[in-house]
């Protein structure tokens, strides 16, 4: 065969024995087009298909000695799948046992022809982007942040609790501190910096268009329409440095030159991929950060058990401003109140006399645990939770006046009747956003009373006096910050069974605390012990040094990794015996989860990780092979594989 005439392609297939790169011999006629990275179409000879790919590499030889299959078309000669990001996605998937393929669907968009055309059209043609001005980061040391980005260091930074005024917005200083780094980092290459949602993003993106060109940014994530998309995805495939912001599938945008990669609050579940393989975006960055060698950035206002992890091996080190700034918790163990309209809105006095000379200057935050009227209703005669009848969900109000519905499906129940006891009559357990709204606007007559979450999103609120009543992670910034912040709900968001629940409320509550003015009081309802003791000494890191400690007692990740391995019993049983000889690896279970499933758990040392993937992987693709062929119904479909493997899941700690 002439010279580099064999194309390498990786098929886009979520078939775990597909897995691999495929030969195939380019015609004459496409030589000049097949590159690497770009769209084919190839036969797949089983049932005689033709399937989607992407080329990965050109080769002139292959080990194959027998007739090579010819490329069925070139879709596109871009080369929309650069080398690094194939690298990437290749790592990612084989730590966590998945298929490469499954990575690269979210690292590349879907092809927009006229989109491509264009960008085909004009490329070269635009002119040269601006001047960038490094911003300093004086908080931290302006010389140690750029001898970190020359040394391509690991850094776990304490972002500043506070809010600043940029361009006649408020934002939050973890906003200005994350462009300051990407300013100073794009005199070395590009900056991809990932945050976990669109309130964050807005945020980021102020502070970003005050200190950088507008040509120099680029957006990229799941809020866009397909076309902005991959017209963004085009513009990152040259050798311009830019800043790349968006959610969590940012991590995988292309960059040659890459000099930094940040993330925003890595704790936030939003940033763990919800399809298979599962990839949290702080796993893919560490990955990244090692093969092409950049600097890798951790920015949190309260650190994870996961980063302190890390902090503890070396692997980063931890970064604090010079300066100590101490925000004015007030944790308040027991609660109390004067005012009976108080106490039903669940205000102890303290918070109620902070709350109420606060309202005189500006507004007041209120944190909730759950949105809607009441979270969940009970049966009024025996007391159990009302349950759907369709999903098993727990029922609740979303108004007063509503019929019950379900908190997972959303189906209304409006002739509801108790499965214990068939009363029909019900009583509502808990308080919502809503009804803690109305229980306040009692409570504050006169004062406007505005309700944030996920159904009603509110980015930010005026400096006028306002009770802004907030679901976790909802919370909308004042101009010029709260002059209060009261976090309620606390022993209901702790009651939550979840190996993460403490961390999990520390992000939360200290998230709202750094919505405070200067100097303003955040009380903390409910909470005392070594979470209240962190906050009120915003000594954060303490929680996550104590957390990690007993973790590594109990082996509970991330002090080991797991792996929980799910189907019927005799594949379950397969997998686990190919990994149960390895040193540093023991199992949990099995445990039945339904009729004819059962799942286990599988932990084992970081060292072992690699040995594991492999081992469940070859029982993987074995269970999707090796199915038993039976004659089915006309029409009727294959029956799909049963063995299922999901690395670093917390679900099956869920009930600890």
């Amino acid at each position: 065969m002439p010279a580099a005439s064999i194309a390498r392609v990786l098929i886009d297939s979520p078939l775990p024995q597909l897995d691999r790169l495929f030969d195939y011999r380019i015609p004459a006629d496409q030589v000049a087009e097949v590159r690497a990275g770009c769209r084919v179409r190839v036969p797949l000879r089983s049932a005689n298909r033709i399937s989607d790919g992407f080329v990965i590499e050109v080769v002139s030889s292959v080990d194959y000695k027998g007739v090579l299959s010819e490329l069925d078309s070139v879709v596109s000669a871009v080369s929309v799948l650069t080398p690094e990001v194939y690298a990437l996605a290749r790592t990612v998937a084989d730590r966590a046992a998945g298929s490469a393929s499954d990575i690269v669907r979210i690292a590349v968009p879907k092809r927009q022809v006229r989109v491509e055309k264009a960008w085909v059209a004009h490329r070269g043609e635009a002119p040269a982007p601006g001047e960038v001005a490094p911003v300093t980061v004086d908080e931290y040391g302006t010389a140690a942040i750029d001898q970190a980005i020359a040394d391509s260091a690991r850094l776990a930074v304490e972002a500043i609790p506070r809010l600043v005024e940029v361009g006649g917005q408020w934002i939050g200083q973890w906003a200005v501190t994350m462009a300051a780094l990407a300013s100073r980092a794009l005199t070395a290459g590009t900056a991809i910096l990932v945050v976990p949602d669109y309130r964050d993003q807005a945020q980021l993106e102020v502070a970003l268009n005050a200190s950088l060109p507008a040509e120099r940014i680029v957006r990229v994530d799941a809020r866009q329409p397909n076309a902005d998309r991959y017209r963004a995805h085009l513009a990152c495939l040259d050798d311009t440095p830019r800043v790349i912001v968006g959610n969590r599938s940012a991590v995988y945008a292309p960059a040659k030159n890459l000099s930094l990669i940040a993330l925003w609050n890595d704790g936030d579940p939003v940033l763990a991929e919800p399809l298979a393989p599962y990839a949290h975006s702080r796993d893919a960055a560490l990955i990244r950060q090692e093969q092409q060698q950049c600097a890798l950035v951790f920015l949190n206002h309260a650190r994870t058990v996961e980063v302190e992890r890390l902090v503890q091996l070396g692997w980063c080190t931890a970064l604090a401003p010079a300066k100590r700034y101490l925000p004015k918790v007030i944790p308040t163990a027991q609660q109390h109140a004067e005012d009976a309209v108080a106490a039903k809105a669940r205000i102890p006095s303290s918070a109620w006399r902070e709350a109420r000379s606060a309202l005189e200057h500006g507004p007041v935050l209120i944190q909730v645990a759950r949105p809607g009227y009441a979270p969940r209703i009970v049966c009024d005669s025996c007391g159990v939770v009302a349950r759907c009848a369709r999903c098993n969900g727990p029922l609740g109000l979303k108004t007063s006046r509503a019929a019950p519905s379900c908190s997972w499906c959303g189906a209304i129940a409006a002739r509801w009747r108790c499965a214990e006891c068939a009363a029909t009559r019900f009583r509502i357990q808990g308080q919502g956003a809503t009804r803690t709204a109305e229980d306040l606007g009692r409570a504050f007559p006169g004062v406007p009373v505005i309700i944030a979450d996920g159904e009603r999103p509110i980015l930010d609120v005026s400096a006028r006096p306002a009770l802004v009543i907030a679901t976790r992670g909802a919370e909308p910034i004042a101009a010029g910050g709260y002059r209060a912040v009261v976090l309620l709900d606390g022993e209901r968001m702790l009651a939550r069974e979840s190996l993460r629940v403490g961390e999990d409320c520390l992000r939360w509550w200290s998230n709202a605390i750094a919505l405070a003015a200067d100097g303003a009081p955040s009380i903390l309802v409910g909470v005392g012990g070594p979470l209240g003791g962190a906050l009120a000494t915003w000594q954060l890191g303490e929680f996550a040094r104590g957390e990690l400690a007993d973790r590594r007692r109990l082996r509970f990740p991330p002090a080991v990794r797991v792996a929980t391995v799910s189907g019927d019993a005799e594949s379950t049983q397969r997998a686990l015996s190919s990994v149960a000889g390895l040193d540093g690896v023991d199992v949990l279970g099995p445990t039945e989860t339904e009729a004819g499933h059962v799942r286990a758990i599988v932990r084992f040392d970081y060292s072992r990780g690699a040995a594991v993937a492999a081992a469940l992987r070859a029982e993987v693709i074995r269970n999707a092979t090796s199915r038993r062929k039976r004659v089915p119904a006309a029409g009727a479909p294959a029956p799909a594989p049963t063995l299922r493997v999901r690395f670093d899941d917390l679900e099956p700690f869920e009930q600890l």
